[in-house]
């Protein structure tokens, strides 16, 4: 058995590599890194039992990991993790919209527009206030709560004429546009900087426009809820809102209390996964007008200490397993069919 890493990574989805690869060290089992600028790549690639692309949101990163892995599963029939099923929607907004409301899963309601003259129309008449997102980002950097009709028609604007580059949203920083006017001063103050040197301030950054995304703000939801579905274990955890904030991602304030956990949430994340099959899968839930669950987000990756801090985990049929575990070695057992696979300490 071999297993294949890809280890180049200049962000922080080296340390989610790395520990695929202590674990492997654990259990004795054979492994390579490899780095698909390097040219025996594809020689190597080939004869693997098992390759590992773990991928980030950096716009770089889905141009590469995009075009390697859909070769090396569907062309060279090599197992990926993840695979194709798994990672097609990640830090795509839209699609994990499309793909949730095709199959009628509760999506929280979003609209999405592709011509300006549609979107500028529909925001006459929706009702505020709305939460504006790209379609990708992490962390709510790219989530602003528009509470009035003229920053929702600047935005739509600003999408379909000279666009924004991920992290740089109007008013990202400060959580949000419409009540208070130096805070939109300066917001679009910094917007007009960047428009001026967008190179400078947001090198190798992707530029978004053309579509504009509003979803539903539900107010009354002082935190989400974290399912993170890996095979037949559900972890999670609430993540509360930062202060005076109505996001939760990003925040850093989680709640690892079990007890506290809705398990309609854990059902409902199970049911996705096993629907679609997906390897890996975090579910970011909140609840609508009447406290049934909506699901907001949805990400294969995440971080990997968070989930090992939950103490322990839900099967399918909702009874608990105590214990700590790395997502990782979840993977592996999952991946290489390896269910007695060891953890180190």
């Amino acid at each position: 058995m071999l297993v294949g890493v890809h280890t180049a990574y200049p962000t922080r989805h080296a340390r989610f590599a790395h520990r695929f690869e202590a674990i492997l060290d654990h259990n004795r089992l054979e492994h390579i890194r490899l780095d698909v600028g390097e040219p025996s790549f594809w020689d190597r690639v080939r004869n693997l039992d098992l390759f590992i692309y773990w991928w980030g949101h950096e716009y770089y990163e889905r141009q590469l990991a995009l075009s390697v892995i859909p070769l090396v599963e569907l062309e060279l029939e090599v197992p990926c993790l993840p695979n194709m099923r798994t990672c097609w929607a990640y830090d795509d907004k839209i699609r994990e919209y499309y793909m949730m409301r095709l199959h009628g899963y509760p999506m929280a309601e979003s609209w999405v527009f592709w011509d300006l003259n549609q979107a500028l129309d529909w925001m006459e008449a929706a009702d505020l206030p709305l939460v504006f997102k790209l379609r990708g980002g992490a962390g709510s950097s790219n989530v602003v709560l528009v509470k009035d009709r003229p920053s929702g028609r600047r935005l739509i604007r600003r999408m379909f004429k000279s666009g924004m580059t991920s992290g740089n949203v109007p008013l990202s920083v400060v959580r949000r546009i419409g009540n208070n006017p130096w805070r939109t001063l300066y917001g679009w103050a910094a917007g007009a900087r960047l428009k001026l040197h967008p190179r400078r301030a947001t090198p190798g950054r992707e530029l978004h426009k053309n579509y504009v995304l509003f979803q539903r703000y539900l107010p009354g939801n002082d935190y989400d809820t974290r399912v993170t579905v890996i095979g037949d274990r559900a972890f999670a955890f609430r993540r509360y809102n930062g202060p005076k904030d109505f996001r939760a991602s990003g925040s850093g304030r989680m709640n690892w209390d079990r007890d506290m956990i809705d398990l309609r949430f854990v059902r409902l994340a199970f049911e996705i996964s096993s629907f679609f099959r997906f390897q890996s899968m975090a579910y970011d839930f909140l609840y609508d007008s009447d406290r049934s669950p909506s699901l907001c987000e949805l990400s294969y990756t995440y971080v990997d200490a968070a989930v090992r801090e939950c103490p322990g985990f839900w099967d399918a049929s909702l009874r608990w397993h105590e214990g700590h575990f790395w997502p990782q070695y979840c993977l592996l057992a999952d991946a290489l069919d390896l269910p007695d696979m060891r953890q180190p300490d």
